[in-house]
């Protein structure tokens, strides 16, 4: 019988795909603009993905060399992209530890802290460049039900802002950002003003 969830270097692959399109079709000037995380740019997020992960992997003895993001994001983010599916498609039963979630084979941290960072970032990165993502509304739900169980221990770690209220017919889409702190109508300002 095949698993409906994929493994964690097909999750992956399949994430950072879909961001990597978002990196290459950055519009002119895309990366100083503001995004829905309060004070970050379109460029804040690409380097807070890539350098969070490479130092969360310092748990695994994994020491993956920095990338100069701010002077090329694309060819950082690609090669950030290669170093973490490499480490996925062979995670050669290496275990990450870390004082939050203890013991953890990489591959498995990875697939449960890191490739879920890259999908909703995705949202924030699509909405500074002025597009409407699309996160597919199960996956979406599924996320929601999973973290709300937690939601005070998240909001105590400081990484999620505010719930923002929305409407109860709201999106899984639109309830998940809201729940996250984001503002699910948020839009990117006119770079033409």
């Amino acid at each position: 019988m095949i698993s409906a969830t994929p493994v964690p270097a097909v999750q992956h692959a399949r994430d950072a795909a879909r961001f990597t399109a978002l990196v290459e079709s950055a519009p002119a000037e895309g990366w100083s603009r503001p995004s829905p995380v309060v004070e970050w740019t379109a460029l804040d997020i690409v380097k807070h993905l890539i350098e969070w992960s490479r130092g969360f992997l310092h748990g695994a003895g994994i020491a993956l060399p920095a990338l100069d993001v701010a002077t090329d994001p694309v060819s950082a983010w690609k090669q950030h992209v290669t170093d973490i599916q490499a480490i996925l498609d062979e995670p050669a039963e290496r275990v990450l530890s870390n004082p939050h979630i203890g013991d953890k084979p990489v591959d498995v941290a990875l697939d449960e802290f890191y490739t879920p960072d890259i999908w909703m970032h995705t949202w924030d990165l699509a909405k500074a460049f002025g597009r409407e993502p699309d996160l597919d509304e199960q996956r979406c739900a599924d996320a929601l039900a999973g973290m709300a169980p937690m939601e005070q221990m998240l909001r105590d770690s400081g990484q999620f802002g505010p719930a923002v209220p929305v409407a109860e017919d709201a999106s899984a889409q639109d309830k998940l950002m809201a729940f996250l702190g984001r503002d699910p109508a948020w839009h990117s300002p006119d770079p033409e003003r």
